[in-house]
C-alpha cells in the first residue's frame, strides 16, 4: 500500500532538450482489483470486507475528487441539490402531544447536519449509514446519528446473504486491535422495521442499530461503484489534469511538455516491495531516482535507438494494462490554444456528473454559450426533481423512527426550492410532493 503523502505526480526538466516531462498516476487503477476480495480478520471473532484491494478505495476516490476543481464543485452541487430545502418532519396532521414529542426529538438531533452529511455520502459513494439509538427500556428512538461512509466497512454476509454488522473505524491508519473499531449491529436492509421488532421481541439488550441506505446498482457488491466511475476509467479526467500541468509548465519557464509518463500506482508498490523500502523518506527518494532514470532514458533516446521494457497484462476485455506508458506530447500548441481543450474536458466532467455547466459556472472562456434565465431555472428544477429516488431511499430510516415512536399523523418530507418568474413577485418558493402540504 502506497502512502498518500508521496509525490507521484510531478513535472521534471529534461536537460539538453529544452523541454519537460510530466509524471502522473493512472486514475483507472483506483477501481481495479488485482486480488480477490476476501475478509480481513481482526481477531478470531471479528472480520470485515475490505473496500478495494488495499481497503483504501474511498480515500483514493476522495483524493482524485479533491485534485480537480470542476469535479469537486459538481459533487458539492449534487449534494446541495439533494438536500433541497432540508429534511422536515411534517406534523400538520399530528396531535399537540405528538408535535411536542417531535419538537423534543428535533432539538436533541441536528437534522440539518445529519441530512447534508448523508447526501454527501450518497453522491460520493452510493450509500449512507444512519445509526438509531433507543432509550433504556426500548420504547422510543431518541438519537439519530450519521456514520461517514468512508469510515464504514461491512462484516461478511451470513449464509442467507444478510450483512450482520457495520465496522466503524479510522481506516486511514493501520487497525491493530478490536478496540480501534466500533461494531454496530446492522438491521436487515431489506426489512429494517421487521428486523428491529423481532430483536426487541427476543429481548435484545442492544440499543444502537445501523440502518443502511443504498443506491441499487446493476452489480451486486458489498460497496457500490458510483456512476461517475466512468470518469476515472475513461480518458477525460487524465486529459484535464495533463492540460493544467502543461499550462503551468508553459507559464513558469516557457518549456513545453514533451513527454507524458503515466505510471500505475502498483508499479511503485512493486519497487518498494522488491527493494524492501518501508521508510517514507526512502520511498520518496526512490521515486525521484526512478523518475530520473526514465528521464535519462528519454534524453538519450532522442539521439539513439533505445527500447523501454515495462510489464503489462491483458484484461478480460482484451485491453492491455501497462504499468508504465510513455506518450509523446504535441508541443506545437501555445498555452492559449488549450482553451478549447479545457472547455471540452470540463464539459465531459460536468456531463458525467449530471450537472449542467451553466449551473455551476465552470466553463471558462470569453465566447461561451450561456443559457437564458428561464433555461437555467428549468435546469435547476429538473436537477431537484431527479433527487426523488434518492430521497425515497433516505426516508427509510425516518419512516422507521416515526413508526417506532408512534407519531401518528407525522410524515417525512424534503421540499425543494423552485425559482420563480418575475410575475410572481418573489425569487423562490418551496414545493413539496407531500399531499398535506401542497398549498405551499
Amino acid at each position: 500500500m502506497y502512502n498518500l503523502d508521496l509525490n507521484f505526480n510531478s513535472v521534471e526538466d529534461m536537460h539538453g532538450l529544452s523541454a519537460r516531462a510530466v509524471f502522473t498516476v493512472n486514475s483507472r487503477t483506483v477501481f481495479k482489483e488485482d486480488v480477490d476480495i476476501v475478509p480481513v480478520h481482526v481477531d478470531n471473532k471479528l472480520s470485515y470486507i475490505p473496500w478495494g484491494g488495499d481497503n483504501e478505495m474511498p480515500f483514493d476516490i476522495l483524493k482524485l475528487i479533491e485534485k480537480d476543481e470542476t469535479l469537486a464543485t459538481c459533487q458539492c452541487f449534487n449534494a446541495e441539490v439533494c438536500y433541497g430545502s432540508g429534511l422536515r418532519y411534517d406534523t400538520c396532521a399530528a396531535s399537540a402531544s405528538v408535535k411536542e414529542s417531535v419538537d423534543d426529538f428535533l432539538l436533541d438531533n441536528d437534522l440539518a447536519a445529519y441530512f447534508l452529511g448523508v447526501c454527501q455520502d450518497f453522491k460520493h459513494f452510493g450509500f449512507a449509514v444512519s445509526v438509531i439509538i433507543l432509550n433504556e427500556d426500548a420504547t422510543k428512538i431518541v438519537r439519530l446519528r450519521r456514520k461517514e461512509a468512508c469510515y464504514c466497512r461491512f462484516a461478511p454476509a451470513d449464509s442467507s446473504g444478510t450483512i450482520p454488522a457495520i465496522l466503524y473505524a479510522n481506516w486511514r491508519k493501520a487497525i491493530s486491535s478490536k478496540s480501534d473499531i466500533e461494531l454496530i449491529e446492522l438491521l436487515d436492509p431489506a426489512a429494517p422495521w421487521a428486523d428491529l421488532q423481532a430483536r426487541i421481541a427476543k429481548g435484545s439488550r442492544t440499543r444502537k442499530f445501523a440502518v443502511l441506505s443504498r443506491i441499487p446498482t446493476v452489480d451486486s457488491t458489498y460497496y457500490p461503484i458510483p456512476y461517475y466511475a466512468a470518469l476515472f476509467k475513461g480518458n477525460w479526467y487524465n486529459i484535464k489534469q495533463l492540460i493544467g500541468t502543461a499550462k503551468e509548465a508553459k507559464l513558469k519557464n516557457h518549456a513545453p511538455i514533451k513527454y507524458h509518463i503515466e505510471i500505475s500506482a502498483k508499479y511503485w508498490d512493486s519497487i518498494f516491495r522488491a527493494e524492501g523500502i518501508t521508510d517514507r523518506r526512502q520511498q520518496q527518494a526512490r521515486i525521484v531516482r526512478e523518475k530520473q532514470s526514465i528521464i535519462d532514458f528519454l534524453t538519450g533516446a532522442e539521439n539513439s535507438g533505445k527500447a523501454w521494457f515495462s510489464t503489462f497484462y491483458v484484461n478480460p476485455d482484451g485491453k492491455e494494462q501497462h504499468d508504465v506508458v510513455i506518450k509523446k506530447v504535441d508541443s506545437t500548441k501555445e498555452g492559449g490554444d488549450w482553451e478549447t481543450d479545457i472547455q471540452e474536458a470540463i464539459n465531459m466532467i460536468c456531463f458525467t456528473m449530471r450537472v449542467h455547466s451553466n449551473l455551476v459556472g465552470s466553463v471558462p472562456g470569453k465566447a461561451q454559450s450561456n443559457n437564458s434565465g428561464s433555461d437555467k431555472r428549468e435546469l435547476y428544477t429538473i436537477a431537484q426533481a431527479l433527487q426523488k429516488p434518492y430521497h425515497d431511499l433516505l426516508f427509510t430510516v425516518h419512516r422507521l423512527i416515526i413508526k417506532f415512536n408512534g407519531w401518528q399523523g407525522v410524515k417525512v418530507d424534503v421540499p425543494f426550492i423552485q425559482l420563480t418568474t418575475l410575475d410572481e413577485h418573489k425569487d423562490a418558493k418551496e414545493v413539496t410532493t407531500n399531499a398535506t402540504d401542497n398549498n405551499k
